[in-house]
């Protein structure tokens, strides 16, 4: 008898341990903040097409507009309590350092520098992009290689400055880097004749020749990628629940398409799922939002609002955008990409 009572216990010790471990989360600092508050300040680029970009009436669009009104719409339960900070490069960590935006999405690549000495943490990579460079067509350059003692606009206080110095001194090729403090400016210089040729992310390259050129066609991204960069939102370090939160809704959102919900059939698999893990990620069978200090609505709200991740990047990004970019390492790890989200369990 006492064998078998110990065995049960041995079985039973686990998942009793893991019930009193699964207790509802403190709601966090930030958080209390925010709902005292009514709304979410998020910092975001002070205009880049695809990303975030205010029209002419001061609505923001974008990759990373759409993140944060998912995050307003799973903790606030309304999308457009939400308001948009808009940043420059040299602003931007000291904006989410002093408390003036809750999150930072702002196609800023994540480093072990700034993930390490500026006081903010990265909840992870919502988007795998790669620096290169825009040249105009009538230049026949075909390769970066060919751009010996060329002058290459680009922008200060960014990933791409220090990545266009490396590039071309392993590559053993003099260049002459124009630097301006300013997204805009660089750009802008650049098809004005300033340089001869322009260098930021591709998603950037892209978003400038096909809103910003007079005529597209006549500049061509060149092959190479000269560096990694993972793009993804910044919390302030130190609010383990807010840092939660912001993860657990870009994975939610990446989740609903590898489950194939979207925004326009969550209401009906929600009503007629028999999935556990559906279940778990829209809240109809059990209630994941305790664990983030929140209700077990906050996924289905998100994905209701802005849909789910091949949504966001269709429309912002991909071919229903101007920028037309191919999924490519940002497609489902099962679809040929890299894109993989922790399971909502």
């Amino acid at each position: 008898m006492h064998g078998i009572s110990l065995r049960r216990l041995s079985l039973t010790l686990p998942l009793l341990l893991a019930s009193l471990l699964a207790t509802p989360a403190h709601a966090g600092k930030t958080l209390d903040v925010i709902k005292a508050r009514g709304n979410i300040q998020c910092g975001v680029s002070t205009g880049v097409a695809g990303f975030s970009l205010p029209d002419s009436q001061g609505n923001w669009s974008g990759f990373d507009v759409d993140l944060c009104r998912g995050i307003a719409a799973a903790v606030l339960g309304d999308a457009n309590k939400v308001s948009f900070v808009p940043l420059n490069s040299q602003q931007r960590f000291s904006a989410i350092q002093s408390g003036e935006v809750d999150v930072l999405a702002r196609n800023t690549t994540w480093t072990l520098n700034r993930d390490a000495s500026l006081g903010l943490s990265f909840t992870g990579v919502t988007y795998y992009d790669g620096q290169g460079f825009l040249v105009p067509k009538k230049l026949k350059v075909t390769s970066a290689k060919q751009l010996k003692n060329a002058e290459v606009c680009v922008q200060s206080g960014t990933t791409n400055e220090k990545n266009l110095a490396d590039y071309f001194r392993s590559q053993g090729i003099k260049i002459k880097p124009v630097v301006f403090e300013g997204f805009e400016a660089s750009f802008k210089a650049f098809f004005s004749g300033r340089c001869q040729a322009y260098t930021t992310d591709i998603s950037g390259l892209a978003g400038v020749r096909n809103k910003e050129a007079k005529n597209p066609d006549e500049y061509v991204i060149l092959p190479e990628v000269i560096s990694k960069e993972p793009l993804g939102p910044a919390v302030r370090r130190g609010d383990d629940e807010w840092f939660a939160i912001v993860r657990w809704v870009a994975f939610a959102l990446i989740e609903a398409e590898e489950y194939g919900i979207t925004r326009a059939n969550v209401d009906r698999i929600r009503a007629e799922n028999k999935d556990p893990a559906i279940g778990r990620l829209l809240g109809s069978t059990e209630d994941s939002g305790k664990l983030l200090g929140l209700d077990r609505d906050w996924a289905y709200r998100s994905i209701k609002a802005v849909g789910n991740y091949g949504e966001i990047f269709a429309r912002n990004v991909g071919p229903e955008s101007v920028l037309k970019l191919p999924r490519g390492l940002n497609n489902l790890w099962n679809k040929g990409g890299i894109l993989y989200a922790p399971p909502v369990r």
